[in-house]
């Protein structure tokens, strides 16, 4: 039986550490309820904040970690996300330096969203629809500690528009617990997050956590109801955008009674490659394979 625990954001961490002491334990197949700050911890209340008024120290933090009981290194930790509660207003900043068009800006900017009617309010003339996702979401990684705005094997900061209600992600467990947290949530968000930042909110996010035995992966995976995605993180688009090929190919194909050049035919006929994000220390990309293509190969990924 599932029992829904709870996490506060006061229990928080700006790095995903192997050295981080759990916040709570729970048991294989435990639902939780995961509070959130936004990305500057809060710190933006107010469209006249400045660069120097915000503490650049305590940017990303993952509420953290949660110990899952059973989890050993080399093992899958399963996480359903089951829902995603939004705050009451939103906040984007961009300028100098920052993201894609950094080089073309001068200062700071800051826009507060109100959230209204399911919608975050840009201005008189535009009213955006929510697409509620979770930017910072992963385990402690093998080694040495990764800063919560960094992704890699471990996930991180992967800004994936597919991690919202209704999705399950798969990551690799590197250390005895796997160590899990999340944070930096989106009220709405685009690929490739180009100016640095989506509509940054808190929230509360409830996940389902289950250990999986009997796989191994080398980074995370996300599916939901449309098909499953490989998430890479590298130091080029490039070296992101075929590894994320390379290895759903590695997970599928052994599934088939294809060969892997059939196999590797198939996947550039229906196989989608995707940006999840451009502006991290590390690049985001996705390769995402329709879900009927499972289902013609009866593939059941994970079990």
């Amino acid at each position: 039986m599932s029992w829904l625990l709870s996490l506060k954001k006061e229990h928080y961490m700006y790095a995903f550490d192997k050295q981080n002491e759990p916040a709570i334990h729970v048991s294989s197949g435990d639902q939780i309820v995961i509070d959130t700050y936004d990305c500057f911890q809060d710190q933006i209340q107010s469209e006249s904040a400045s660069f120097q008024s915000i503490d650049w120290d305590r940017i990303n933090p993952a509420t953290g970690p949660v110990y899952v009981e059973g989890a050993l290194p080399g093992d899958v930790l399963k996480v359903k996300i089951n829902n995603i509660e939004l705050g009451d207003k939103g906040v984007m900043a961009t300028g100098k330096d920052l993201g894609v068009m950094g080089h073309r800006l001068e200062g700071f900017d800051i826009k507060i969203l109100p959230i209204e009617n399911n919608k975050a309010i840009f201005d008189e003339h535009v009213q955006i629809p929510l697409n509620p996702m979770i930017g910072v979401i992963g385990v402690a990684p093998e080694h040495e500690a990764v800063n919560c705005g960094t992704p890699g094997a471990h996930g991180g900061n992967m800004d994936t528009t597919l991690i919202t209600t209704g999705a399950t992600l798969y990551f690799p467990v590197f250390q005895e617990g796997a160590l899990f947290g999340l944070g930096d949530l989106h009220a709405a968000m685009g690929d490739g997050e180009i100016g640095v930042s989506g509509v940054e909110i808190p929230g509360k996010v409830t996940v389902t956590l289950e250990v999986v035995k009997g796989h191994s992966i080398p980074f995370p995976f996300v599916e939901n109801d449309k098909g499953i995605a490989s998430l890479v993180s590298s130091e080029t688009l490039d070296e992101a955008a075929k590894k994320s090929v390379e290895i759903m190919i590695d997970l599928l194909q052994p599934k088939t009674n294809l060969s892997l050049s059939h196999f590797t035919m198939l996947m550039s006929a229906v196989g989608q490659s995707q940006i999840s994000q451009i502006v991290d220390p590390l690049l985001t990309a996705r390769f995402f394979v329709p879900k009927w293509i499972l289902e013609a190969y009866q593939i059941d990924v994970f079990k």
